[in-house]
């Protein structure tokens, strides 16, 4: 019988190595640590990615839609193809980094998630088909799929034209790009969607299809504020500028709906919910301002000569606005118990890590003097977070050894 509870904690230990590898490349300053950072930093990006929410949206998703159907083996044989493809990454990105083995894994993660894809828009029983909460998971899907592009066409790039090349780093934002803009934000949605159709809660249909045409349009223009740092035409700017106000305006029109309903959620969303919504809402807004910012040339400059500020803006993204809805509802499907004094642990880690990278990316900018132990505090921040994500498995092992106790 497959258990969904026990593969988010495989996904949650692939998250707490991630960090420990994060916190690792922030000692790179402060030690003399004899590995290759670039290894080091393909593996966290990779585990971060892929393992820790990879595997909790996939999860998710079959224990909402798929887990009362009779494909539980299908699933199954799915779930150990894509162990062996991450656990092949783990022990050979941090020895190789791109190499022909790191790059085999690789590629059966691609056919993995080609996989889950086809299976859950195969068996997903018909009663959820034409709900709104499907409609953005098989969109999400799709985008998991199209940002599998970037991959493919780095092989050909790097033999042809080399890693230095423009098209070597529009592969990878490529990729990037539609995997967080598109899958990762749009299945959050779409889990958003399912809570409130499982509360007889659903948005207008004029309202949804707004919403839904924006975001999706906007999610393809904004795809062109990727490739600024190669300072292509004013057009490029333009169109991208478009992409960002048509998110901002999409998730305004959901927003609006969203208030109205907003009394009614505090009968089912416990306050710790309440809370991490709203810190979702106000990471989400900030996330898509700083994109919209980045379509002015000045700006856009800045993220390509100042690399932290591109780093703050991924790790807002990842582990601000995706962690943090991950963490909702894996806790409101009771699938993960996240209690609120890990929760805020985690929370003054990231937002900590936040303040540091970004005043050091200001202070670089503005040519003012660094903070002094700007480095140290980084890897304090980063450190708090480990605990915090190591507090949340040991919490959740000792509850399920209790559980099977009293069984």
């Amino acid at each position: 019988m497959i258990k969904p509870n026990h593969h988010v904690k495989i996904a949650l230990i692939y998250f707490i190595l991630a960090a420990v590898l994060g916190l690792v490349l922030r000692s790179f300053n402060l030690l003399e640590i004899p590995i290759n950072y670039k290894f080091i930093l393909n593996t966290h990006s990779h585990i971060a990615l892929l393992g820790w929410v990879y595997l909790s949206v996939s999860t998710i998703l079959y224990k909402l839609y798929l887990a009362k159907t009779s494909f539980n083996k299908k699933y199954s044989r799915i779930f150990w193809f894509t162990q062996v493809s991450l656990i092949g990454m783990l022990f050979t990105f941090p020895f190789m980094g791109y190499a022909l083995f790191s790059i085999i894994f690789s590629t059966l993660f691609l056919f993995a998630s080609y996989w889950f894809t086809w299976f859950f828009l195969k068996y997903t029983p018909i009663t959820y088909r034409k709900s709104d909460s499907f409609k953005c998971i098989r969109a999400s899907l799709w985008y998991l799929v199209i940002s599998s592009a970037g991959p493919w066409a780095l092989g050909a790039i790097m033999n042809i034209l080399g890693p230095e090349s423009v098209w070597y780093r529009l592969a990878i934002y490529f990729y990037l790009h539609f995997l967080y803009n598109g899958w990762m934000i749009l299945s959050l949605v779409g889990m958003l969607l399912f809570v409130l159709e499982r509360q007889q809660l659903v948005i207008p249909e004029k309202t949804m299809k707004l919403f839904y045409g924006s975001l999706n349009l906007g999610i393809i223009l904004s795809f062109f504020l990727s490739a600024l740092f190669a300072k292509p035409h004013v057009i490029v700017n333009i169109l991208g500028a478009i992409g960002a106000i048509l998110q901002i305006g999409a998730f305004l029109v959901l927003g609006v709906s969203l208030l109205k309903i907003q009394k009614r959620a505090d009968k089912f969303f416990s306050p710790l919910h309440i809370g991490m919504l709203k810190i979702i809402v106000f990471l989400a807004g900030l996330k898509m301002i700083l994109q919209l910012l980045s379509a002015l040339p000045y700006f856009a400059g800045l993220a390509v000569e100042f690399l932290d500020f591109t780093i703050g803006y991924l790790h807002l993204t990842f582990l601000g606005v995706v962690t943090i809805g991950l963490f909702l509802f894996l806790d409101y499907f009771k699938m993960l118990r996240i209690r609120r004094n890990m929760y805020y642990l985690y929370l003054s880690g990231f937002i900590l890590s936040e303040l540091f990278i970004f005043s050091r990316a200001i202070t670089a900018w503005l040519k003012l003097k660094i903070i002094a132990g700007n480095s140290e505090l980084i890897a304090i921040a980063s450190l708090l977070m480990v605990l915090s994500l190591m507090l949340i498995l040991l919490s959740n092992s000792l509850n399920i050894r209790r559980g099977n106790h009293k069984h």
